[in-house]
């Protein structure tokens, strides 16, 4: 099991942990949940050893083999299938082991080598890498690519699956979610649950957390409190013990005044001293009970519209995508007022880039977009810092946008308005490249709140935000009266929300018929179909095959004459190909014997009783098998080979 024992944790002044145990046994599945900046992520530094308790102990057995998603962006070369066979530490070791022992010559090595790489399942190993990055949307063509071709979201989901491919004992996922679509989602989430280690998860998304988590971990104020139960659960036992904690500290504090009342009213009588100094001791022995802190709860609301034209926009023929290259073609929508638009589609359709092509930060290549009067447009990019600038503060921000849109706003009055986004004292003034994903994303909230738009276009606007900045946001644009289109893998954040859906896909934009339930089925019927032509295309491709490498059906002989020269061509043909089909027959054969002695030995190799000169002896004769095994193969490919063409010139 894994136990945390009274750890206390400090990052310079700030308390992290502070005397905080836990346990999870072997096998649960636990969320890690509790508002940005609380500590989660010091947490899974403390497990990986990056970082180390100032007090306590951290237990788990010895031979746990922990396996995590790095958050860094890789840089290489290297092909994203090898990249993420990289992840398989045991399979490396085992690959280096073999190198190192051929190159010594040491067949005792050579055969404990050979017998490790078979315990990792180094033969099916590059199929696992490929049927991982399959699954999280990768295509066919892109499995050799190298790393460095893919874009930021892209490169996230190859170390993803590289941690996936070595998960270990313990499963440490810091936001996994990020970056992933729908179908790649539900993809991680089956995944997941068959995954049979033990899991801990950092995630801001309520309904993966539902799905794959059975037992919550809530950090805060220092503290980690463990709740049997998925996030749901947790939040109701949370709800349930808060309202106790309340009562609890209401009753302490009726009892605190009446002990206190009679302390005031009887202490300066004799008769009644000793009583009065029995309730001083008293009401120092009592425990006292906090109250119940929600300073950790967010609330924030989008200012009434100015106007709301009718239509908002007005779309016909548009062509969207980068340069020269179209990504989707022909829309032609209107928008209107008071609409909630969840814009579906895999990533790479083109829901970014239409919603970028409205908000103006790319030029449409084609088609007209007539805008309503009065349209104000607040657009929200999936990466922050489009529309943030590094070097400057939140309050340069403020003063800047309040420039633009409301000059008479007031430095005090701008500092009050980032406090409502939890942005206080020195916070205004700190350089947004050094803030947090959260606090960047609550940023851009507040400048959205401030232009008081009347479209809202969000792209991804929870991939940072905590859970309780995304139920206040879900709040907000409920109660909000223009227009919302939202792209968003946030199922709970789409079905609360928005009231209708587009779907982008094959260079297109058509309505949705259907909630995000039958969404998921689509994309269940959609890999389904794909499949299924995947099969046909591959047995067309075999009966191409097979019908070239027979010979061209001849027209109906003639004559008895044609007849018997067309047996006698057969029969040359047959004289001609009869010692190589042989030798053919006879490689086939050698290669069945050797792989057979092959697995035979991988077997035998595993026993503890042989000496350490039957098991030198055991791993020479591997090593001039698999050589073997090589050659034969290569001579088999290459007398079919001679056969076909041979065939194919007597047609």
């Amino acid at each position: 099991m894994l136990q945390f024992k009274n750890i206390t944790l400090r990052r310079g002044t700030k308390l992290v942990l502070d005397d905080t145990s836990f346990t999870l046994q072997p096998g649960e599945k636990a969320s890690l949940v509790g508002r940005n900046g609380a500590g989660k992520s010091s947490l899974f530094a403390l497990l990986t050893d990056r970082l180390h308790p100032d007090a306590g102990d951290i237990e788990m057995p010895p031979r746990w083999r922990i396996a995590e998603v790095a958050q860094n962006m890789p840089e290489t070369e290297t092909g994203a299938t090898a990249f993420v066979l990289e992840g398989d530490a045991p399979l490396m070791a085992a690959r280096e082991a073999l190198a190192q022992a051929e190159a010594s010559g040491d067949g005792h090595a050579i055969g404990e080598a050979h017998a490790r790489l078979a315990e990792v399942g180094a033969f099916d190993a590059r199929s696992r890498a490929q049927a991982l990055l399959l699954g999280l949307g990768f295509r066919v063509s892109q499995l050799d690519l190298p790393v460095n071709s893919f874009s930021g979201g892209w490169r996230m989901r190859l170390q993803l699956a590289r941690a996936l491919m070595c998960p270990g004992d313990l499963l440490l996922l810091d936001e996994p979610t990020n970056h992933l679509d729908l179908d790649a989602l539900v993809w991680l989430e089956a995944w997941l649950l068959r995954f049979e280690g033990t899991m801990l998860v950092i995630s801001h998304d309520r309904e993966f957390l539902d799905t794959v988590t059975k037992v919550t971990l809530h950090l805060d104020e220092a503290r980690v409190t463990r709740y049997g139960g998925n996030y749901t659960t947790f939040e109701s036992m949370r709800a349930e013990r808060m309202l106790q904690q309340q009562a609890a500290y209401s009753r302490q504090q009726e009892k605190v005044a009446q002990l206190q009342r009679f302390i005031d009213r009887f202490k300066a009588k004799a008769t009644k001293a000793k009583q009065a100094q029995s309730r001083v001791k008293a009401l120092a022995r009592m425990e006292k009970l906090a109250p119940v802190l929600t300073a950790a709860d967010f609330e924030f609301s989008f200012r009434e519209p100015l106007s709301l034209p009718n239509p908002m926009l007005v779309m016909d023929g548009v062509e969207v995508g980068y340069g020269e290259t179209a990504i989707v073609r022909g829309v032609s929508k209107s928008v209107l007022p008071g609409q909630r638009i969840g814009i579906l589609g895999a990533n790479g359709q083109g829901k970014s880039t239409l919603v970028k092509t409205l908000a103006g930060a790319i030029p449409r290549l084609s088609g007209r977009v007539q805008e309503g009067k009065g349209l104000a447009i607040g657009y929200f990019a999936q990466q922050e810092m489009d529309v943030l600038r590094p070097e400057e503060g939140p309050l340069a921000h403020m003063i800047r946008l309040a420039r633009e849109v409301s000059p008479q706003a007031r430095e005090q009055e701008l500092r009050d308005f980032l406090g409502r986004f939890r942005f206080v004292g020195d916070m205004v003034n700190q350089e947004v490249g050094s803030l947090s994903g959260g606090e960047k994303a609550r940023l851009v909230l507040a400048m959205l709140v401030w232009q008081r738009p009347n479209l809202l276009l969000l792209d991804e606007p929870t991939n940072h935000l905590d859970l309780t900045t995304r139920e206040a946001l879900s709040m907000a644009l409920n109660e909000y009266e223009g227009t919302v289109m939202l792209v968003s893998h946030d199922r709970a954040l789409l079905r609360e929300v928005c009231d209708e859906f587009w779907l982008v896909t094959g260079g297109q934009v058509e309505p949705f018929d259907g909630d995000l339930d039958d969404y998921q089925k689509w994309l269940l019927e959609q890999s389904r179909e794909i499949a299924r032509r995947a099969r046909e295309e591959d047995r067309a491709a075999q009966e191409q095959v097979r019908a070239a490498s027979q010979p061209a059906a001849a027209s109906a002989p003639s004559s008895r004459d044609e007849r018997k020269a067309q047996a006698a061509a057969r029969m040359k043909l047959a004289e001609l190909t009869r010692p190589l089909k042989k030798r053919q027959q006879q490689a086939e054969q050698a290669l069945e014997k050797a792989q057979a002695e092959h697995a035979a030995l991988l077997d035998a190799m595993g026993r503890p009783d042989l000496s350490p000169a039957e098991r030198a002896e055991q791993g020479r004769r591997l090593k001039e098998l698999d050589d073997r095994i090589e050659t034969l193969e290569m001579e088999w490919l290459e007398l079919g080979e001679q056969i076909e063409a041979m065939e194919a010139a007597s047609a």
